[in-house]
């Protein structure tokens, strides 16, 4: 089979559905993924004995089963308990929890390496927990964490196609719909790679810049806030 351009030219604007929603997805879903992680390790750090082995278990469970598994469940086996869903709803969440269980340990992690020194002074200095964890230890920490973090964005925009599976008709969704539709794979099939290769280039620079940048860490009592 030989490429054909003018069928490429062709289905380029459906593929761009797609490609608007493999972008939505990716964003939502990490944004999320941020958020419960940095949530997860906060709450990992602050609970007791018992609540962080609780919370261990759920984090190791999620990472060890499939992504894919997850989809299935999210979308298919939750209804049965009353629990309804739009595909793309389920994607982004099932995306964003499985994603968080990596983000968690990168945010403890980078937490965990923020200096001693600036715990106690903001003990000293008679600051709230939220005051501690906003002004000081956050703004410490999340720096050295950004090409790890930004690697599990690249990670679950290439994880995107999955959510076919569930129905969503994001790019991969609309590559094969054209693919069986048309009886043509060369060309779908390829733009969709050549696409998910002009997104993930550009990103694996940048991350190779933060890596530069942060990789060696920063200086830790640089830019504290003064109160």
């Amino acid at each position: 089979m030989e490429w054909d351009w003018s069928y490429a030219l062709k289905i380029l604007p459906q593929l761009f559905e797609g490609v608007k929603i493999t972008v939505f997805a990716s964003i939502a879903g990490s944004a999320l993924a941020m958020v419960i992680g940095l949530a997860i390790a906060i709450a990992r750090r602050s609970a007791g004995r018992a609540g962080g082995s609780l919370i261990r278990f759920c984090v190791s469970f999620v990472r060890g089963t499939p992504l894919l598994v997850q989809l299935y469940f999210t979308f298919y086996v939750l209804p049965d308990f009353g629990i309804y869903m739009s595909p793309l709803a389920a994607g982004i969440i099932t995306l964003s929890i499985h994603y968080s269980s990596y983000t968690s340990e990168v945010f403890r992690a980078g937490i965990d390496n923020v200096d001693r020194s600036l715990w106690e002074a903001s003990t000293a200095l008679n600051l709230t927990a939220v005051q501690t964890w906003r002004h000081i230890i956050i703004p410490q920490a999340v720096p050295p964490m950004l090409p790890a973090l930004g690697n599990y964005v690249v990670a679950m925009f290439k994880e995107t196609p999955l959510l076919s599976m569930v129905t969503v008709i994001e790019l991969m969704g609309e590559a094969r719909i054209l693919a069986n539709t048309n009886y043509r794979y060369l060309e779908p099939i390829s733009m969709v790679g050549m696409f998910f290769l002009a997104v993930s280039v550009p990103s694996v620079m940048a991350l190779d810049y933060l890596e530069r940048r942060y990789g060696m860490g920063r200086t830790r009592h640089q830019n504290i806030p003064m109160f």
